[in-house]
């Protein structure tokens, strides 16, 4: 009998990455933000980009991954960028 995956750490562990990936995008999104403000263009795309990094963490994928490799096929690099598992 081998070892196991705590897949309830794995988890806690793989929204922790997301949320340390999401930090300086959503930095840049909010200067983004500030300039599209101070220009009058419009500000949906960024509200849109802004709202997909924050409910990464909470993606479905991620509750219901049985393994690691599921776990890790979650990271959606469309709006977190490269992959840390890769």
């Amino acid at each position: 009998m081998g070892f196991g995956i705590d897949m309830a750490k794995a988890r806690e562990i793989h929204k922790t990455n997301i949320r340390s990936a999401r930090e300086p995008l959503l930095a840049a999104l909010d200067v983004d933000f500030q300039r599209a403000l101070e220009v009058g263009t419009a500000t949906t795309s960024i509200v849109a980009q802004k709202q997909a990094l924050r409910d990464a963490p909470s993606h479905v994928g991620i509750a219901s991954a049985t393994n690691a490799e599921e776990l890790k096929a979650q990271w959606d690099e469309t709006i977190l960028g490269t992959s840390p598992y890769s």
